[in-house]
C-alpha cells in the first residue's frame, strides 16, 4: 500500500508596501498561498496616491483591485480571508488557486526585540509578521519585500524575508539572448548534403537543417571564424530548417554608412539590423563606449537624408541625473531637453566633422540636420502616433516593462524604433538588471520576424576608455 502524501505546509505571506507599490499585480501572483496586509501597508499605500509617478499610478492601481475584491464582501468574509482569482496568463491553465487575502482585522500582539528602538513603519511591519509566525506556529510566514535593509533586519531577529521575484523576465541577465551566436568548427561537415545555397538580388543564400536550428531566433546572426568562416543573419526558420543570408560587411571603407565603418562584428551586426527595412524593431544593449549612439545615429541619417525611407529622427531618453538634481530647466520642451541629449551633440559632431565645405559648409550640414532631428520628452508620448519616424530611445534600461510598453506602442506604419542601453547602469530604484524594460523586450520579442536585437561586446572609445572600464 503506497505511503499517504504529507499535505504540504501553508505558507502566508506578508506584504510590504514597496512590493504593491512596484507591481499592482502581485496580489494575484501567489497562486495557492495566503497574503497578510497589515494596517500600516494601507496606510503608506493611502500616503502614496496622490500625483502622477509611476508609484502613485500603481497604489491607485492596487486599490481598484482590492475595492473590487472587497465589493459586497460581509465582515464575516473579510474575517475569513477573501478568495484570489488567478492574474491573466498565471498558473498555466491549472487548478484555480485557493490562496485567500487577510487583513489585519484585529490588535496582534507583537514582541520585537529592544535592538529594534522606535516605532517606524518597517519596524511595525516586523512586528506583525512576528505577531503572525507565534499566532499560525505550524505555517511557513515570510515577509516580502523590495526593501534590502529590511530584509536585512528581518533575517536578525530570525524572521523571514524574500524579495518579491515574481516580475522578473528572466532569472539570470547573463542568460540574456544576445542576438549572435557562433558556429561550432564542423558546422559545415555537419551541414553536409543536406545544405542548399542560391543567389537572390545579389544576396547570398543557404539553407541548412539539424539539432543546432531549434535554438536560433529570427534576425539572429550566427558566425565562424577562420578561413572558411560565414557572417549570416537567420531570415526564416521552417520546422527543422533556417535560411541563411550572408550579412552585408560595413566594415570595408567602400561600404560606410554617413562616413562610419564597423569596427568589429558585433557593430557590422548592429547596422545590418539598423539599416534593414524589415526590421520595425531594434535593441542595441553594450557597455559605455562600444558605439550604441553612433551606429544608429549614422544609420538613421542615411536613411532619413539619403534614401527618404524616414520623414525625420526623433530623440529621447529618460531623465534621470547622475547625481543632484540642477532643478527645472527653462525654455521649450526641445531646450528643456537639450542639456540630456549631450551624447546625441557629441555623435552628430563626430557625423559631421568630415563634410566637405569648410566651417560654412559644416554649418549648413548642422542647420540640415537640426530641421530633420526633433528631441522629444518621454512625458508627452502618451497618446502620439508617429509616422515615418526613426525613433531612438537611449537609456531603455531605466524604464520599467509598463513604461516601454507605452512607448513601443506610438509607432505607427512606416516608423521604426531603436532602444539603446546598458542593463548594468540602471538608475531607477526598485529596478534591477531581469526586471528592466530592456530585458522585458528582449525577451519577449525574440522570435518575431520584424524584429532584431545585438549585444554590443568591445569598446570602442578610446584607449583610456577602454582601461577605465575595466580597471576602474
Amino acid at each position: 500500500m503506497p505511503a499517504k502524501k504529507k499535505p504540504a505546509q501553508r505558507r502566508i505571506f506578508l506584504l510590504d508596501t514597496n512590493v504593491l507599490m512596484h507591481d499592482p499585480t502581485c496580489i494575484f501572483r501567489f497562486e495557492e498561498h495566503d497574503i497578510f496586509i497589515p494596517m500600516i501597508v494601507l496606510e503608506e499605500l493611502d500616503a502614496g496616491k496622490k500625483g502622477v509617478s509611476e508609484a502613485a499610478r500603481n497604489v491607485r492601481q492596487v486599490s481598484r483591485f482590492l475595492d473590487e475584491l472587497m465589493a459586497n464582501s460581509s465582515k464575516q468574509q473579510i474575517d475569513r480571508g477573501l478568495e484570489l482569482p488567478v492574474a491573466k496568463g498565471m498558473n498555466g491553465g491549472k487548478k484555480p488557486p485557493t490562496g485567500r487575502l487577510f487583513f489585519q482585522t484585529k490588535q496582534l500582539t507583537t514582541g520585537l526585540p529592544d535592538t529594534l528602538p522606535g516605532h517606524g513603519a518597517d519596524n511595525a511591519i516586523l512586528a506583525h509578521t512576528v505577531a503572525l509566525q507565534r499566532e499560525h506556529p505550524r505555517a511557513r510566514v515570510t515577509l516580502v519585500s523590495k526593501d534590502i535593509n529590511l530584509r536585512i533586519k528581518a533575517a536578525i531577529i530570525g524572521v523571514h524575508a524574500e524579495d518579491y521575484n515574481s516580475d522578473k523576465t528572466i532569472e539570470d541577465a547573463d542568460l540574456l539572448f544576445t542576438g549572435h551566436e557562433e558556429l561550432p568548427a564542423n558546422f559545415w561537415e555537419r551541414a553536409g548534403r543536406n545544405l542548399e545555397s542560391w543567389q537572390e538580388q545579389g544576396r547570398a543564400f543557404y539553407r541548412v537543417r539539424g539539432k543546432l536550428v531549434a535554438d536560433w531566433a529570427p534576425n539572429q546572426f550566427v558566425y565562424q571564424t577562420g578561413e572558411h568562416g560565414i557572417e549570416a543573419i537567420v531570415r526564416r526558420l521552417e520546422g527543422d530548417s533556417a535560411v541563411l543570408e550572408v550579412a552585408r560587411d560595413f566594415r570595408r571603407e567602400r561600404h560606410g554608412v554617413w562616413g562610419i565603418n564597423a569596427r568589429n562584428r558585433e557593430q557590422n551586426f548592429a547596422l545590418n539590423l539598423l539599416l534593414d527595412p524589415e526590421i520595425d524593431f531594434v535593441t542595441i544593449l553594450g557597455p559605455a563606449g562600444t558605439g550604441k549612439t553612433l551606429l544608429t545615429l549614422a544609420a538613421g541619417l542615411a536613411q532619413t537624408l539619403e534614401t527618404n525611407r524616414f520623414n525625420e529622427i526623433i530623440m529621447t531618453r529618460v531623465t534621470i541625473p547622475l547625481g543632484e538634481d540642477i532643478g527645472f530647466l527653462p525654455g521649450t520642451e526641445e531646450e528643456k531637453m537639450e542639456p540630456w541629449m549631450g551624447a546625441l551633440m557629441d555623435n552628430l559632431e563626430v557625423l559631421t566633422q568630415s563634410q566637405e565645405g569648410g566651417s560654412w559648409g559644416r554649418a549648413a550640414t548642422n542647420d540640415l540636420l537640426r530641421n530633420r532631428i526633433k528631441i522629444r520628452s518621454l512625458n508627452f508620448m502618451r497618446g502620439r502616433t508617429f509616422l515615418n519616424r526613426y525613433i531612438i530611445l537611449d537609456e531603455a534600461q531605466n524604464l520599467t516593462p509598463k513604461q516601454m510598453k507605452a512607448i513601443v506602442t506610438r509607432a505607427g506604419p512606416g516608423t521604426k524604433l531603436v532602444c539603446l542601453g546598458n542593463i548594468a547602469q540602471i538608475d531607477t530604484p526598485y529596478l534591477s538588471e531581469t526586471t528592466s524594460g530592456l530585458t522585458y523586450v528582449v525577451n519577449r520579442f525574440r522570435g518575431w520576424p520584424h524584429y532584431g536585437h545585438i549585444t554590443l561586446m568591445r569598446g570602442e572609445r578610446s584607449r583610456l576608455a577602454d582601461v577605465a572600464s575595466e580597471t576602474l
